[in-house]
């Protein structure tokens, strides 16, 4: 069966989250329904990585088997009238033909993620159900010098949910960086893979940081706990995007 993989672009606010799930609509169920659509034939899509209710995507990928080989842009095209027929918040960026042996789980190397924060007085409009809102003057050089304690290979049991599935809670934390413009901060997060509310418990512990109620030491003790009442509260899903997922044909 033809293989493709697809890259998706969505507005995780109507969703339960990445995952089809009985208690409500999901980004994938909305691909799958499309695709039940076009294609005539009952699909399964396997995405890059879940996401939370609320949060978005610029960049997830899947990969979808067909029953006969579509075209690139006609599958991307027809995917996407069939999302916008259903009134869908998720679009197909892309779409390509790809070896039977790729997964997009599986044959990721790297996930990049982003969290956003808008730091002013006034509460946000537009932003809403884009962007964490602090209205409390934040140290974005004090939460990056912080989040630097995290980078590299840990436990970090602290920092993931207690309702994660991974066995393991060993990872290796390539980068997370704070920087500012005016008055947005963004977290930069990248790792072969994450736990679960690992980079939206990283943004909540730093944003105590950026208001002066912790120091990197403690981020760094909260770290060597391994205990998830050590961690910061978890920041809101609105503000969390999954950016990009980097594969070995892309290398070099």
């Amino acid at each position: 069966m033809p293989r493709y993989k697809l890259t998706i672009e969505y507005d995780g606010t109507p969703y339960v989250g990445w995952q089809r799930q009985t208690n409500g609509p999901s980004a994938q169920g909305a691909i799958e329904s499309a695709a039940r659509q076009f294609s005539g034939h009952d699909i399964s899509i396997r995405g890059a990585g879940r996401t939370d209710a609320g949060v978005h995507a610029y960049g997830q990928v899947a990969h979808i088997d067909f029953e006969r080989d579509w075209p690139d842009e006609t599958v991307r095209n027809a995917l996407n009238s069939y999302l916008g027929q259903a009134g869908e918040r998720v679009v197909i960026l892309s779409a390509h033909r790809v070896a039977d042996d790729f997964d997009a789980r599986f044959s990721a190397l790297r996930r990049h993620y982003l969290y956003r924060i808008i730091n002013r007085r006034v509460p946000l409009a537009l932003e809403r159900n884009r962007a964490l809102w602090v209205a409390k003057p934040l140290d974005a050089d004090g939460m990056h010098e912080a989040a630097q304690r995290l980078v590299g290979r840990h436990d970090f049991t602290t920092f993931r949910s207690v309702h994660c599935q991974a066995k393991n809670p060993v990872r290796t934390l390539d980068r997370l960086d704070v920087r500012r413009t005016g008055d947005l901060i963004e977290i930069e997060a990248t790792a072969q893979s994450f736990l679960h509310n690992q980079i939206r418990s990283f943004a909540g512990t730093l944003r105590l940081v950026g208001e002066g109620e912790w120091t990197a030491d403690d981020v760094a003790g909260a770290l060597e706990a391994q205990d998830r009442t050590a961690c910061g509260p978890v920041a809101g899903p609105q503000g969390l995007y999954f950016m990009k997922v980097d594969y070995p044909d892309e290398e070099g």
